[in-house]
């Protein structure tokens, strides 16, 4: 019987694999490969940027344009659902923050092949960011430099965008400290947690999970306020009386050190609406970055590198911290240089119970989604896997 039964599955999982690789192809990415990128990258990288946040807001108002666009982009299996911190989604591919940042494109970002999206950084007060030019591109070696400096319009603003519109996919919302500009005093200690207690107490109940940005790399304040041993406990007991509405995940700085592990494990340990983790880009441009391009081109701009340089890094971290963490209670977002379904795969299999983009949108345009999503589906038939969530730690020592 368990012969016959082990017969059955493999039987599954082939039809699985045909299945997939039978479907019709995605939204074709030559599209934008050979027409809008090439528009795109005749403008300097911000312009392009706020140009496509601002379409995508008017083409969500338009009729149809967002049920077209979810019929060409989205892709869908049964074995690529999953429930994370209790909330479900329909594949395990989502938006990092840092693309809309204040909500304005909330109608068309349900509608374009995500399962869930992350808007933000948003802080209590409006910020303009840092000086122009901040954002860069490195074609060469498929990354960006980004020197933004988190500007939003306020939580106060924020809040009421997100009220007005109910996501059909789960909705993140990135909470960091207000950045007041480069030449602003430094805060109080009370001031920087007073600044996350109102921009939570604001949007906590229009989201579908929170995460806190603790390591912004382009802000001063917050990041190193946090990497001090107690003060993430100190922010958390400031937030426990919210009764917050939904799971809360903490984004903290990209070291791969056991010990800061630890610590972070520790620090959250006593609160149960901390639910888990996300790595941010690792400040300024560390060593480990293995960049092709010319050091001459990149070495004056401002800013942390994004996109496929930081990917090694991140997943030493990912990987070390899930060996470490109840993985019953808490679970990972994976980020950095994902570009396609081994990728994505690498995280999971590493620790990662989601995995979010960013730079492959730049680079690739809104067809990787559904490209990474079939990739996943043969690779976990290739490895017999019947949903995604088994392969979650897969490559991770046996506890």
């Amino acid at each position: 019987m368990a012969q016959m039964g082990a017969i059955a599955t493999r039987l599954d999982i082939l039809t699985q694999r045909d299945r997939v690789e039978s479907l019709p192809p995605p939204f074709p990415m030559s599209l934008y490969s050979t027409l809008i990128r090439p528009l795109l990258f005749q403008l300097d990288a911000e312009t392009a940027h706020h140009g496509t946040v601002e379409a995508c807001r008017i083409a969500g108002a338009l009729p149809w344009v967002p049920q077209i666009a979810r019929a060409c982009l989205e892709f869908t299996a049964p074995e690529l659902k999953c429930e994370v911190a209790g909330l479900r989604f329909d594949h395990p591919i989502g938006l990092a923050a840092g693309w809309d940042k204040s909500g304005r494109a909330l109608r068309m970002l349900d509608h374009l092949g995500f399962a869930f999206a992350e808007i933000g950084s948003i802080s209590a007060q409006p910020s303009l960011g840092n000086p122009k030019p901040r954002l860069f591109r490195l074609p060469q070696d498929q990354a960006i430099i980004v020197n933004y400096g988190l500007p939003n319009e306020g939580a106060e603003i924020i809040a009421p965008r997100l009220a007005a519109h109910r996501m059909r996919i789960p909705l993140g919302v990135n909470i960091v400290k207000t950045n007041f500009g480069p030449g602003a005093p430094a805060c109080s200690d009370e001031a920087i947690l007073a600044d996350y207690e109102r921009n939570v107490s604001l949007v906590h109940r229009h989201a579908g999970y929170l995460m806190l940005n603790l390591s912004c790399p382009n802000a001063a304040g917050g990041k190193d306020f946090y990497a001090q041993p107690g003060n993430i406990t100190r922010l958390l007991q400031w937030l426990k009386p919210l009764n917050i509405a939904c799971p809360v995940f903490l984004k903290v700085a990209p070291r791969d050190d056991p010990a800061e592990h630890e610590r972070l494990l520790a620090e959250a340990d006593a609160f149960d609406f901390v639910r888990g983790f996300s790595f941010n880009l690792p400040p300024g441009k560390p060593a480990t970055l293995r960049l092709t391009t010319p050091r001459s081109a990149w070495e004056h701009l401002p800013g942390a590198v994004s996109g496929k340089p930081v990917e090694d890094l991140i997943n030493r971290c990912i990987a070390g911290l899930a060996t470490r963490m109840n993985r019953q209670r808490h679970a990972i977002i994976g980020t950095g240089g994902v570009f396609t379904a081994a990728d994505a795969y690498r995280k999971l299999r590493l620790g990662a119970s989601l995995v979010q983009i960013y730079t492959a949108l730049i680079y690739e345009g809104p067809g990787v989604i559904s490209r990474i999503n079939r990739g996943l589906c043969i690779l976990l038939a290739k490895d017999g896997f019947r949903n995604v969530s088994e392969a979650v730690g897969a490559d991770l020592p046996a506890s």
